[in-house]
């Protein structure tokens, strides 16, 4: 079992910047591939980024590409998310998951959630 806890959402106007985090307790951390979603009210959860256990060859959408670096400390069970130049569209809960194996998916095929944080992006 891997318990996720987000931290670092908040309030932040368009253009800033924020970092998420997300703490993995449990089984071994270094081994799982990692992942962030977000799901805006009204809209289906997507994928924003996805991190293998390595760190290499990390998976960004378009949306986000250039904007967002997804980052691993494997010492410290914990996976990042910067986030910069936001925009009110990136207005969302952000979501940490971990899957049970070394290589991320673009699907919802994970198998540890976090509970999710939120982020205002304001314009």
């Amino acid at each position: 079992q891997v318990r996720l806890v987000e931290s670092g959402g908040g309030l932040v106007q368009a253009g800033g910047s924020l970092r998420l985090s997300c703490a993995a307790s449990g089984r071994t951390f270094s081994r799982n591939a990692m992942g962030w979603f977000r799901q805006a009210p009204g809209k289906e959860r997507e994928i924003v980024a996805a991190i293998n256990w390595s760190g290499d060859n990390p998976f960004y959408a378009d949306s986000v590409k250039g904007r967002f670096t997804i980052s691993r400390d494997n010492a410290k069970n914990t996976v990042y998310l910067q986030m910069n130049s936001l925009k009110p569209d990136d207005t969302a809960v952000y979501y940490c998951a971990a899957r049970k194996v070394t290589i991320w998916s673009t699907g919802s095929d994970y198998d540890y959630w976090g509970r999710g944080t939120q982020v205002t992006v304001s314009s």
